[in-house]
């Protein structure tokens, strides 16, 4: 996700990828085998460092989870 504004994808050749956090917090008690919406945003991209954020919602619009992420990403053909 993060790399989608630079135009590139973690499968290219030469890409390098690694997670540096990530974290996963539960907010209410869910069904897990009812429908969920994870709704997703990269909210920063630069010097080779990334962030993403997302939510988990019930069929009714409740927000049950949420999530974090930090990554690194190199491209060695570049």
């Amino acid at each position: 996700m993060a790399l989608q504004p630079h135009g590139v994808g973690f499968l290219e050749p030469g890409m390098q990828v690694a997670t540096i956090d990530h974290s996963m917090w539960f907010h209410r008690p869910f069904n897990i085998n009812e429908w969920l919406l994870y709704s997703v945003e990269s909210t920063s991209a630069s010097s080779a460092r990334g962030f993403v954020r997302g939510e988990f919602y019930t069929q009714d619009g409740t927000l049950v989870a949420s999530t974090v992420q930090e990554g690194v990403m190199r491209n060695r053909n570049a």
